[in-house]
């Protein structure tokens, strides 16, 4: 890559931080499997007191989590033939009801894979933890199969939802017999030697050195920011922090190496999570759901949540994925080049945007890129 681009990616991310976007950030690009950019930028925190950025700050995944601990955990089980893509959800959760219009259809592993099962977006947590007492994953599932609404018919059409990736949580959990947050640390984040990658469970004691990296999120009630715990309120009212749709903390190092395994068929440093094969299944878009949705299994390829990844990445081969508290991740598997941004955009107020900034750095870093070597 020719270094000089980078001088704008500081300048970039200086303005979203003076433009009160975020109040910190750290950026890391990988080519092929080689990390060429880590950088930090502003403050970890400024309440309750200032700490700057480092570039092994942990951040608040939120969303990412459903790409880098949901998705790959599903993938890993689909190609162990434990579970199928066409598998209907009520295998697995007996009770689960189906799409009922002019006929009924049954909601699939895919339809919760590409965000095309009809399932809300979300649910409201504080109405289920009010209903059940806080911190009911059991109760909370239940509700999910026999209560909340179904939109659509499934593979028809798109709706982007959190209550499909706690459904395929509950899936892996069923079919392994272990938490999600304990399977997914032990077959993808210990399998790839991450450090610094995790849950951080409510029921769970945080260890010191694990709470002094983490970068803290919005400010609540008491005037504290939380830190070391969920941000997203179905994680943390629902599910101990524990959660198909958020929950895991990471460093922008250690996301690199995710991204460089992908990139690599499923492998870096001889540490494989997933087959070639498994990947570029994960990668493309079905063929068997509506065209325009644009995504793929867990990831976004070319829906309207994608233009983060920038005009220049391969349009058809880039994956991406971003996160509400501010972190995104961007992979070009075609050229072989990630972007990862691990932004605090809701401290300390939950007033920043980084649309703009995400794709504007993603145009800067692809356009740096002097060859384009294939897999």
């Amino acid at each position: 890559m020719d270094p000089t681009g980078f001088v704008l990616v500081d300048s970039i991310m200086n303005k979203a931080i003076a433009d009160g976007n975020t109040s910190g950030a750290v950026v890391a690009v990988v080519r092929k499997d080689r990390l060429v950019f880590l950088k930090a930028y502003g403050n970890k925190q400024t309440v309750p007191e200032v700490e700057p950025m480092t570039t092994g700050t942990m951040f608040d995944m939120a969303s990412c989590s459903k790409c880098i601990s949901t998705t790959l955990s599903m993938m890993q089980l689909i190609e162990k033939g434990r579970i199928r893509l066409h598998d209907y959800v009520d295998e697995y959760i007996p009770g689960f009801k189906p799409w009922a219009g002019e006929s009924t259809r049954r909601i699939t592993v895919e339809h919760l894979l590409t965000h095309t099962s009809g399932l809300p977006a979300s649910v409201d947590a504080e109405l289920v933890s009010g209903r059940y007492g806080e911190n009911c994953p059991d109760s909370l599932i239940k509700y999910i199969a026999t209560e909340t609404s179904r939109n659509f018919e499934p593979g028809t059409d798109f709706l982007y939802s959190c209550v499909n990736f706690n459904t395929l949580q509950a899936i892996i959990q069923n079919v392994t017999g272990s938490k999600l947050c304990d399977y997914a640390q032990k077959n993808i984040f210990d399998a790839l030697g991450l450090r610094h990658t995790m849950y951080l469970p409510l029921d769970r004691e945080i260890p010191e050195e694990v709470l002094a990296l983490v970068a803290p999120t919005e400010v609540q009630g008491d005037g504290l920011p939380l830190k070391g715990r969920v941000h997203d309120p179905t994680a943390r009212l629902c599910n101990w922090g524990n959660s198909g749709n958020a929950g895991v903390f990471s460093t922008a190092e250690d996301c690199a190496v995710i991204a460089a395994a992908l990139m690599n068929g499923g492998e870096i440093n001889g540490r494989r999570i997933l087959s070639p094969l498994t990947v570029e299944l994960m990668t493309t878009v079905p063929d068997d759901i509506a065209p325009e949705v644009g995504r793929a299994l867990g990831w976004d390829v070319s829906s309207d949540y994608s233009r983060m990844k920038g005009d220049i990445t391969s349009r058809k081969h880039t994956i991406c994925h971003t996160g509400y508290t501010g972190p995104s991740i961007v992979i070009d598997i075609e050229n072989s080049l990630a972007i990862i941004i691990m932004a605090n955009r809701c401290h300390p107020y939950d007033k920043g945007g980084l649309n703009r900034t995400r794709a504007t750095v993603a145009n800067v870093v692809a356009s740096m890129c002097i060859s384009y070597p294939k897999l």
